[in-house]
């Protein structure tokens, strides 16, 4: 019997089926797109295309598309470049520097009322104390709000905050002995009632996110605090709210876009974007002015850009503030 030589051994083996050669030789006859698809070096790109695409169609080319329309004098079929102006036009408004104060106003109110008490009944429905059904039906029920359409939520409101005696706000006045109130005809209690709403609305989504945040908060760090004698005053103090810093940094931050970003609530409570002496114009309804109304699409996206600024400044400082950019220590 012939041996074979090393050469036709090779061969051999190369003709098996599976066969690395085999392999080989199958995957570099495979079509380019194939290949590519294939290739462990793309996967990485193909699974974040997505995110890509959409970033730059939704987000990027707006933007950039705006801060271009932003230096444009803009009517329909047309376009001229003019600079600036659009932006010391704005700057030159009254009405202008009233929305903004106003958003403003409202979005630091926000804050105030949407972090506090949505973490305290979070902390309560968390707690060991009550029925599990009742904090179920609870917490459903405090999110039954964010599914109800902002029209049908501002129609109710605006009915509740009516001036008439008929008005549920002023039947409650009234049982305290007091008259009816313009409630939606002046600057303070048109804020009222914005920040009802606000509060109605949002307080259940605020609620589930603390809830999520408490439920990460390992065990042992309350059983610790307990053994070194730490009141519940002060396990709030030194164990939850440090292990919820995550958590109020997220809500701060929607809560600021959220507060400036306003303007559907106010257009459903004064039925339009025309409230009286414009107590209830935010920067979006300055915006909606200017873009939908009036068909002013050059100054209407100077508004958007100054919006957007606006928006980075405050979320980017409270960030540095709270350390969101600092390294942790290993």
């Amino acid at each position: 019997m012939t041996a074979s030589t090393p050469t036709q051994q090779r061969e051999v083996e190369s003709s098996l089926p599976g066969s690395r050669a085999q392999s080989t030789r199958h995957h570099h006859d495979r079509h380019p797109v194939s290949r590519f698809f294939h290739s462990q070096k793309a996967a990485p790109y193909l699974f974040v295309a997505p995110f890509i695409i959409t970033f730059a169609l939704f987000w990027a080319y707006p933007i950039g598309r705006s801060l271009t329309m932003s230096t444009q004098w803009i009517v329909p079929g047309t376009s001229q470049f003019i600079g600036l102006e659009n932006f010391q036009r704005m700057f030159g408004d009254r009405l202008f520097w009233l929305a903004i104060g106003n958003s403003l106003r409202y979005m630091l109110l926000t804050l105030v009322l949407l972090i506090p008490i949505p973490m305290a009944l979070a902390a309560m429905v968390n707690s060991k104390i009550g029925s599990p059904k009742i904090k179920s039906f609870f917490k459903s029920a405090m999110f039954v709000p964010a599914l109800t359409s902002v029209v049908v939520a501002g129609i109710i409101f605006g009915l509740m905050f009516s001036e008439g005696d008929n008005g549920l706000m002023n039947q409650v006045v009234g049982l305290f002995g007091g008259a009816p109130v313009r409630w939606l005809r002046n600057d303070i209690t048109g804020l009222i009632a914005l920040l009802a709403l606000a509060v109605w609305r949002w307080t259940g989504v605020n609620m589930m996110y603390f809830l999520a945040g408490l439920q990460q908060i390992p065990q042992e760090h309350y059983e610790a605090a307990s053994l070194d004698g730490a009141s519940k005053l002060q396990t709030f103090w030194h164990v939850t709210l440090p292990s919820l810093k995550p958590t109020i940094i997220f809500v701060t931050t929607i809560s600021v876009f959220g507060g400036l970003a306003m303007f559907l609530e106010s257009f459903m409570l004064w039925s339009g974007n025309n409230s009286p002496q414009n107590i209830g114009l935010t920067i979006v309804g300055y915006l909606y002015r200017f873009g939908v109304e009036r068909n002013d699409l050059g100054f209407a996206s100077a508004v958007g850009v100054v919006l957007l600024a606006l928006v980075l400044i405050i979320n980017l400082t409270q960030l540095t503030l709270t350390g969101f950019f600092k390294k942790e220590k290993r």
